[in-house]
C-alpha cells in the first residue's frame, strides 16, 4: 500500500490511496520489527516477544482506524434523506474499503 499521512477515512475518492497506518506510526513499527529481527541472534526469545508486541500494537491501531473509518462512512449516509448519489458514493466507499481489506 502506498504511504500517506491519513487513514482510510481519507480513502481513494480523489484517486489517491492512503495507508491504513499513518506514515510516522508505520515507520516506528517497522523500526521496532527491524530491531527484533536484528536482535534474534543474541536474544531469540526477546526478539520474538518484541515481534509479538509489534503485531499486537499494529492490530490495535488497525482496529481503531477501521472503526473510525466505519463511523465516518456511516455518518455520510445515515440520517439524511434518500439521496441516491450520496448513497451510491457511500456504497462505493464501503466496497473500496472491503476490497482493500480482502486483498491483504
Amino acid at each position: 500500500m502506498a504511504g500517506g499521512q491519513a487513514g482510510p477515512e481519507h480513502g481513494t475518492r480523489a484517486g489517491r490511496r492512503s495507508g491504513l497506518v499513518p506514515a510516522g506510526e508505520r515507520d516506528e513499527l517497522e523500526g521496532r520489527l527491524r530491531h527484533a529481527l536484528t536482535g534474534f541472534v543474541d536474544e531469540p526469545r526477546a526478539a520474538v516477544e518484541e515481534a509479538d508486541h509489534v503485531l499486537e500494537d499494529l492490530t490495535a491501531r488497525l482496529t481503531e482506524t477501521l472503526a473510525s473509518h466505519r463511523r465516518t462512512l456511516r455518518t455520510s449516509w445515515q440520517g439524511t434523506p434518500d439521496d441516491t448519489e450520496q448513497l451510491r458514493q457511500a456504497l462505493r466507499d464501503y466496497r473500496e474499503t472491503a476490497e482493500r481489506l480482502l486483498s491483504l
